[in-house]
């Protein structure tokens, strides 16, 4: 059979959002943690909700090994064993919700979450920290609820709507990781994660033919927005980095909310 006769019966207009949501993921996971969901309203506006959630899955994917790849020995270890349990309750959830509810009903969900945790998360960082080592200690008095509630949180919105990387980047931001520490502990998290997601992604009906082949065609340009994070990573100071993430998160929920 001829691979084009699977692709999308799409627009012009439409394959350039997708190639942009591309470009955009490969960016996102080597560079600007939190703007994946820019990418997530590309390919809401290009595509039926469960094919833009399944076609956008599957390039995370090969987005999140590239970042694996580039920052392999940068991740805090630690941190990522303590996330998983309150992660997998999530996606548990977040399968449960995606049955449930319609895609208006999720999107707006997960913008409110990611307003009010970047209003906490601010809050948060504003108060003065003891000083101690980078890394968990940095997220105060409460540590253990506030990793479980973004755990639960990021396994949530990632499921639903491949929207956990602003929480995560929250979460991160949280404890003042540097940034290279910050992309790498976030490419690990997510290189499992959304191999996690398959089966439920599966089970929902969510994959098809087609989407592979779409998808096929776009990974070239995700390697490109993957290739460029990398130079742009190693280049920006941490407090613009911090900065960028705070602005794509709360660009990311205004997306979620209007789209």
């Amino acid at each position: 059979m001829d691979l084009v006769s699977l692709l999308p019966a799409l627009s012009v207009a439409s394959w350039v959002l997708v190639v942009l949501g591309a470009l955009v993921v490969g960016l996102s996971k080597t560079a600007l943690p939190g703007g994946g969901t820019i990418a997530v309203g590309l390919f809401a506006l290009a595509l039926p909700a469960k094919e833009s959630t399944a076609a956008l899955l599957l390039l995370l994917i090969v987005g999140d090994w590239t970042a694996l790849y580039a920052y392999r020995r940068e991740p805090d270890v630690r941190t990522l064993l303590r996330l998983i349990p309150s992660v997998l309750v999530g996606l548990v959830v977040g399968t449960l919700f995606f049955w449930l509810a319609g895609g208006d009903v999720v999107r707006t969900t997960i913008g409110v979450i990611l307003l009010a945790l970047v209003a906490v998360t601010v809050i948060r960082r504003r108060r003065p920290a003891p000083e101690r080592p980078e890394g968990e200690g940095h997220v105060g008095a409460g540590v253990t609820a506030a990793r479980a509630g973004y755990g639960l949180l990021g396994g949530f919105t990632t499921m639903v709507a491949n929207a956990g990387g602003p929480v995560m980047s929250m979460y991160f931001y949280a404890m003042r990781m540097p940034v290279l520490t910050f992309l790498g502990t976030s490419a690990w998290f997510f290189a499992v994660v959304n191999i996690l997601k398959l089966p439920f992604s599966a089970s929902l009906g969510l994959l098809s033919s087609s989407t592979l082949v779409m998808d096929l065609m776009l990974v070239p340009v995700v390697l490109i927005g993957a290739f460029l994070g990398t130079r742009i990573a190693r280049r920006i100071p941490q407090k613009a980095f911090e900065s960028v993430v705070l602005i794509l998160t709360v660009v990311s929920a205004l997306a979620l909310l209007i789209l």
